[in-house]
């Protein structure tokens, strides 16, 4: 769902991960139409890293 999010509004998708500086400067990347192409790449790789942070967080939990 999250990834829907993201191709459709970019700014939105960091609120999401609870990245609220990063979405208010996707917002403004996002206004220009030459913006939204970056915005759409970065809140994908963003999200990417958030979802390997939280396995490896949950990895070292279990390992302890």
């Amino acid at each position: 769902m999250r990834l829907i999010i993201c191709f459709i509004l970019p700014w939105l998708g960091f609120l999401t991960i609870k990245r609220p500086f990063a979405a208010l400067i996707c917002l403004i990347l996002k206004i220009t139409l030459i913006g939204w192409l970056p915005a759409m790449i970065w809140a994908i790789y963003a999200l990417n890293q958030y979802k390997v942070e939280q396995k490896i967080s949950k990895a070292l939990k279990d390992k302890q």
